[in-house]
């Protein structure tokens, strides 16, 4: 084993030089990720409120008023305004001034007071399914509790209540379900990148050939170039934890150092991919396509955005290569519910394996190579 690592110290004294030299490279590495993880943290939000609405109202009765103050009071619709005709209605729903249109008939007011069922027309855009959702079934559910206090009266009390109660996340915040999993792919991003232009860059300008010559052994080139970014990596944590905490008030449940001891086979997969990248790469354009079709999986495939329970059977069982599945389990299980060891360690093996298996496919392949020159 010591054979197989030597050149490791003069590798590693290397490239500390090299990123001494080039300060654009720390700031690749921290302050990009912590602007991306701020304008995201603010621009994503998944509880839709305040749906864009228009009323038209044929009735213009006391009742439905109380029931255009009911859809107000939801916190779902937003009523920006009233039409006269049903044309106007779908006008604004096709040119997209409003996502829903709820049209009031002139006799509703009479139905209700004679016993008979009043019927409301609600049109909602489908163009987007998750605000679509939102505004069916509130206005599905502001229908059935009118209905049922006109039939049983204002005391009722059903005989069965179901008690909801959130855990971990009690208010629906999205920066407390987003930000754990933003951190992986963040992560991901910077250290991948990194490790996997490093290389290229080398091989464009011929000095990767000159190491070759050197009695550093594949291994050992390939550890001691990983080695400085996981201190990259390592502050990057740091920056995104503060950010989290402090800026967008996101509670960490779990510890810290658990955290950090969990990330670390996560960093040394990450920078496994971008040495395999890097040792199939020839020149920097490869190694971006390269890497980014490694990242887009890692968001849509990892359970990020979309529940893996969801996917189809062979996208889920796909889910469970990708690094960022488990390292996101490790994530919210520390911040979000407190889970220790006992919980994640699994997770944290199989990333460890993971790159041990990366790192010495890419050995391999950078062997091959010192063979043929």
């Amino acid at each position: 084993m010591r054979d197989a690592l030597r050149g490791f110290n003069a590798i590693v004294y290397k490239e500390v030089r090299h990123l001494r030299r080039d300060p654009t490279t720390f700031v690749f590495a921290l302050l990009i990720p912590l602007v991306q993880m701020i304008v995201l943290g603010f621009a994503i939000d998944t509880n839709i409120r305040q749906v864009r609405t228009v009323i038209y109202d044929e009735d213009h009765t006391r009742e439905a008023r109380e029931l255009v103050d009911r859809l107000r009071n939801s916190d779902t619709f937003h009523v920006v305004g009233y039409v006269a005709s049903g044309g106007e209605l779908n006008e604004a729903i096709v040119s997209g001034r409003a996502r829903v249109g709820v049209r009031i008939p002139p006799d509703y007011s009479r139905d209700l007071l004679r016993g008979r069922q009043a019927q409301v027309l609600v049109l909602i855009d489908g163009s987007d399914s998750s605000v679509a959702a939102q505004a069916l079934n509130v206005s599905t559910a502001i229908g059935l509790d009118e209905s049922l206090k006109r039939a049983l009266g204002e005391g009722f009390r059903p005989p069965v209540q179901m008690r909801a109660r959130l855990l971990f996340n009690p208010d629906s915040r999205s920066p407390n379900f987003f930000l754990p999993g933003l951190m992986a792919v963040l992560l991901l991003f910077s250290t991948t990148f990194l490790t996997a232009f490093s290389l290229v860059k080398e091989k464009e300008r011929g000095t990767l050939e000159q190491l070759f010559v050197t009695p550093v052994r594949p291994l050992g080139l390939l550890v001691g170039k990983i080695v400085p970014y996981f201190g990259i990596g390592l502050a990057e944590l740091a920056f995104i934890l503060l950010g989290t905490r402090y800026i967008f008030g996101v509670p960490i449940h779990g510890s810290v150092v658990l955290l950090v001891l969990l990330t670390l086979p996560y960093l040394f997969t990450s920078l496994a991919i971008g040495i395999l990248i890097s040792s199939k790469a020839e020149t920097q354009p490869q190694a971006l396509q390269l890497a980014f079709s490694i990242l887009l999986p890692s968001i849509f495939l990892s359970g990020y955005i979309f529940p893996r329970e969801t996917m189809p059977l062979l996208f889920y069982g796909m889910s469970f290569l990708v690094p960022a599945t488990y390292y996101i389990n490790i994530a919210r299980g520390v911040i979000l519910r407190g889970a220790g060891i006992v919980h994640l360690w699994a997770n944290g093996l199989i990333l460890l394996l993971m790159g041990i298996g990366l790192l010495f496919i890419a050995a391999r392949r950078f062997r091959k190579k010192v063979i043929a020159t």
